[in-house]
């Protein structure tokens, strides 16, 4: 059973939106043999100039579900990201079935695909080209440079002092976000 913990930044989340989240998100659950025990984190915020945004979370034990959605209409952004999360669980349910029938198991994780879901199953993930570099040792700021000179909207390098490797990429609101690994 999934669980919704909803909450509102700049916007009182009312019965009808509470609702009409839990309503839309749970038919989710129609694509799960066992519906899984999970919290459904929900967050709903309002701008200034009245658009909407919706994040949901659902992590569960072998994938996390995530998606989000600004709209002007906070009732169509619910829509929209319910379609979203259910191309999501249906990706990760061919990818799951797909990897025991390989294996000659003759279990599936999810209910059996319905005609419909069979039509619109995506397509196998082909990787159609690599490349392979150097990565040179620099800091964020010549990272930048480096990005926005080939025109790129990411950039991997390794950071001068910690070694590490690092990914500086452009941000929708076109400022600039660092991604820093670690060794675990």
């Amino acid at each position: 059973m999934i669980r919704y913990e909803i909450h509102g930044e700049n916007i009182e989340v009312t019965d009808a939106i509470r609702n009409y989240i839990e309503e839309k998100l749970s038919k989710l659950e129609r694509y799960f043999a066992n519906v899984p025990e999970a919290n459904a984190h929900v967050k709903v915020k309002t701008y200034q100039d009245s658009r909407s945004k919706i994040e949901v979370t659902i992590p569960l034990k072998n994938v996390t579900l995530r998606a989000e959605e600004r709209h002007d209409d906070l009732y169509a952004a619910i829509d929209l990201i319910v379609e979203k999360l259910e191309r999501q669980v249906r990706k990760h349910k061919t990818k799951v079935n797909r990897k025991f029938r390989e294996k000659g198991i003759e279990r599936d994780v999810f209910p059996v695909f319905t005609e419909a879901e069979k039509e619109e199953e995506e397509p196998e993930i082909e990787i159609i080209r690599s490349k392979q570099f150097d990565l040179k040792p620099m800091d964020s700021e010549e990272a930048v440079l480096q990005m926005n000179m080939l025109g790129h909207d990411f950039y991997i390098f390794n950071d001068a002092e910690t070694n590490g490797t690092h990914i500086v990429y452009r941000r929708k609101d076109g400022k600039y976000g660092l991604i820093e690994t670690s060794a675990e």
